[in-house]
């Protein structure tokens, strides 16, 4: 909205310093503080709010030091992260931005399942809250909004390098790097050269015309990776600064990207994909990130307010847009590690105790508990220590994924 508004005001009374909005740079940093701010001054109350409320976690006793005493710690803090994601959107945001409108349906969209989740385990005390074919449902019908958009949206599209025989000189003198603006479904492939791949080509098969189809394949892709990074985010959201310190890392990364694909001289320079219109996305992906950082505040140990599926969804939701719509959703095993091997090691542990059952009557488990973060607690680590040594790792994933821009 305030963008709107100085672009008005530099137009009609050419207002001194209103053109400072236009800078896609200035205003990801206001959004970053307002979010900031925003988190860490009402996020408070809303904590009291809730507490006032009763809106407190239930914990099953499973055994882990120190995890009694957090019941009664208000739950539902997503809304925090939520709010000061979405008021700095709106204020700093070009609205009319495809992307923008993809990443605020994305977060109503999850915020509303991961509510609806929260109120039924803390209001009506069923503590396995939503049905976990609801939510899958939830996600798959995200999946296939997102994955609809960025494929039909007649302003998602990409310019591609041109070969040195096909850049030309203009006539202001500058060389033309990059083609035409067109729809595709082209991804990034990290590590490699030429480096780019064709999501289409595996219906090849079918004919000359698989290209028409390749929106079934592209859509399939974003449904898959929805689900898996919002579930993935929903795992690590076990104790006190995990996943709110772990997606900060994540988003920030993310929002480098985003500002790089969207900016056609640091794409020429490092030779990425140019997506026109996708810079926008930085300032939604910084006050995002303040967001996080905020709510940080008041999760840290001992946390004095969780962020329930409320947040712990919308996050992993939001992320794998992000990643999806700037076209590196294939990093995401590696910026997004933790979320990956959180969601493992509960597959691996779920797997392993079924078929050892089957086969010997009696189930085993790979690790003391799953997620992995309950393993090393049965293992007596205390939790600030885990959660600073993954920060650490997830530190090493993101500047590893950094490297792929170079790397290859």
């Amino acid at each position: 909205m305030l963008y709107y508004l100085f672009e008005y005001l530099e137009k009609q009374f050419n207002l001194t310093g209103a053109s400072v909005f236009q800078y896609i740079t200035f205003r990801a940093a206001a959004a970053f503080m307002l979010s900031l701010l925003f988190s860490l001054i009402y996020g408070k109350r809303i904590i009291n709010f809730l507490r006032k409320q009763q809106v407190g976690e239930t914990v099953r006793d499973l055994g882990l030091e120190g995890q009694q005493q957090k019941s009664g710690t208000p739950t539902m803090g997503g809304v925090i992260i939520i709010l000061a994601t979405l008021i700095p959107a709106i204020l700093l945001t070009k609205l009319d931005n495809v992307y923008i409108i993809i990443l605020i349906i994305t977060t109503v969209w999850m915020g509303l399942i991961g509510f609806l989740d929260d109120y039924i385990k803390v209001f009506k005390k069923d503590k396995k809250g939503l049905k976990g074919k609801f939510k899958v449902l939830g996600q798959i019908g995200l999946g296939l909004i997102v994955g609809s958009m960025l494929y039909f949206h007649p302003d998602v599209t990409i310019k591609e390098q041109l070969s040195d025989n096909e850049q030309i000189v203009l006539e202001s003198g500058k060389t033309q790097v990059f083609g035409q603006a067109h729809k595709s479904i082209k991804t990034t492939i990290p590590f490699l050269k030429n480096n780019e791949l064709d999501y289409a080509k595996a219906l090849s098969f079918l004919g000359e015309n698989y290209q028409n189809l390749g929106w079934i394949i592209f859509i399939a892709v974003v449904v898959f990776i929805v689900t898996g990074i919002s579930n993935g985010a929903n795992l690590t959201d076990g104790i006190d600064g995990l996943a709110a310190g772990s997606s900060a890392i994540i988003v920030v990364t993310l929002g480098l990207f985003a500002w790089v694909s969207g900016n056609i001289i640091f794409a020429d320079y490092l030779d990425v994909m140019y997506i026109p219109n996708s810079g926008e996305m930085t300032v939604f992906i910084l006050a995002f990130a303040g967001a996080l950082i905020g709510f940080l505040w008041y999760n840290t140990f001992p946390a004095q307010v969780f962020m329930g599926d409320t947040g712990s969804l919308t996050i992993g939701g939001i992320i794998a847009v992000i990643a999806i719509a700037i076209r590196k959703e294939l990093l995401l095993p590696i910026l997004a590690g933790i979320f990956v091997i959180e969601n493992m090691s509960v597959i691996l542990q779920v797997s392993w105790f079924k078929y050892t059952k089957k086969k010997f009557g009696e189930g085993r488990r790979i690790f003391k508990m799953s997620p992995l973060h309950h393993h090393y607690q049965k293992l007596n680590y205390h939790e600030s220590k885990i959660v600073v040594r993954f920060w650490v790792v997830g530190i090493l994933l993101a500047v590893l994924t950094i490297v792929t821009l170079k790397l290859r």
